[in-house]
């Protein structure tokens, strides 16, 4: 027979392989089976892989049967609900074990901190900041770490340098955090300075540094820190490509891009991110290369609504309105719904307008007008527009419908608009 030190390490084989995904459900029978359903050692490691698969819900049951539950099972519940959506609900698990009589250790209050930085409860972040500081556990690297997020996130920067500046020993991480929350409140040359400072960087430190200069129209600047990322040996990734490609259309850098392209392409990041094909096609469409932008789109090996978005955006923004018109009718029959950001929006209407007004076709006209008013119902400029069209076609009724809908719309016309009566 079995020793049960031997169940046990078998079951935790099972819990922690690769295949723990689809036998989650016989894994606990198993253990029920066994009457190691007490067992908090055990507990604690099914807990664990349950908040990795996403299975908090069932985790927690398991968690409620269990007569006694210590501060390692306690623990594992609190971390796997403050990476879920649920980090509330590690919050209310950390007071109950505070009614337990169960006292915290140094690997509950990393989750509990992290809980309360995801609920941007800077209140809550500040007494359970408070309660590290008087049971000792300051010294911890993740519990620091943990404060200084909590700070970042809420916008406290003031209290996130404080706890930064005591830190003896800084990893990476929380560089990384302190530049991107002086970025996030607008300081970027202080968030830069801090990177400058840095004696080690990690890909996110450069990723982090390139998108605060892009967000804030420092395109120069981020084109030099990546020059310099390259020099240091680093490798871009998604982040890193979909953030230098609109750098390099508003510089102009083709050269650049083009290089982009070809390692994104080798390195096989353009078969696994579909944001990568994205952000080529809207490269392409802005420096004016169709041909390329459509090239990268049929090509791609997945497609989403962003995809659709920007290359029917880029063929309206080229002028090529009629086409972007028949490729959005093209992606309504492949099962595609448009969002918010698809076609038809004000900007594309606005250019098939100008493009309908150039080459006289009022027909086409008069529906991107009508959709306009849709979009844009408090833009006087296309009432004054529609009426006009209907006044050159000799439509006087529609005209006075128009100037009817104005009023009682309450919607006036702007100076030096001209609507024929």
């Amino acid at each position: 027979m079995s020793t049960v030190r031997e169940i046990e390490r078998r079951i935790l084989r099972h819990l922690h392989g690769h295949r723990s995904r689809n036998h989650l459900t016989q894994i606990h029978a198993h253990l029920l089976r066994h009457h190691l359903h007490q067992s908090n050692h055990i507990l604690s490691h099914f807990v664990s892989v349950c908040g990795s698969l996403r299975r908090m819900a069932y985790a927690h049951r398991v968690f409620l049967q269990t007569q006694h539950p210590n501060i390692l099972l306690y623990n594992s519940m609190i971390k796997g609900y403050s990476l879920s959506p649920l980090c509330q609900m590690s919050i209310n698990l950390f007071c109950a074990m505070k009614k337990r009589g169960i006292w915290a250790d140094e690997f509950t209050f990393a989750p509990v901190l992290k809980s309360c930085s995801n609920l941007c409860d800077a209140k809550l972040g500040e007494t359970v900041h408070g309660q590290v500081v008087s049971l000792g556990f300051c010294c911890f690297s993740g519990v620091k770490i943990g404060i200084v997020e909590l700070y970042v996130n809420c916008g406290k920067m003031d209290d996130a340098g404080k706890v930064f500046d005591e830190m003896r020993e800084r990893d990476v991480i929380v560089w990384n955090l302190m530049i991107r929350g002086f970025c996030k409140m607008g300081n970027v040359d202080m968030g830069y300075d801090l990177f400058k400072e840095m004696r080690e960087r990690s890909i996110v430190s450069w990723n982090t540094m390139l998108s605060c200069l892009s967000k804030s129209g420092r395109d120069g600047e981020a084109m030099k820190v990546f020059h310099e990322m390259s020099d240091n040996g680093f490798e871009p990734d998604e982040a890193t490509v979909v953030t230098m490609l609109p750098v390099c259309a508003r510089l102009g850098e083709d050269d650049i891009s083009q290089q982009i392209h070809s390692y994104a392409k080798s390195s096989k990041l353009y078969e696994k991110h579909v944001s990568i094909g994205n952000a080529l096609v809207d490269f392409y469409c802005k420096r004016g290369l169709l041909d390329a932008a459509f090239m990268v789109f049929n090509n791609m090996p997945l497609k989403n609504v962003v995809s659709w978005n920007a290359m029917i955006s880029g063929l309206a923004f080229n002028g090529e309105v009629e086409k972007g018109l028949a490729l959005f009718d093209e992606m309504i029959k492949n099962g595609l719904n448009p969002n918010e950001s698809t076609f038809p929006n004000a900007a594309l209407w606005g250019a098939l307008l100008s493009s309908c007004c150039n080459h006289g076709d009022m027909e086409l006209a008069e529906v991107a007008v009508n959709e306009l008013i849709i979009l844009e119902p408090w833009n006087s400029g296309n009432y004054v527009l529609l009426s006009n069209i209907y006044a050159e076609k000799g439509k006087w009724d529609e005209v006075e419908k128009i100037r009817l809908l104005m009023m009682k719309s309450n919607i006036s016309k702007a100076a030096g608009q001209s609507m024929i009566k």
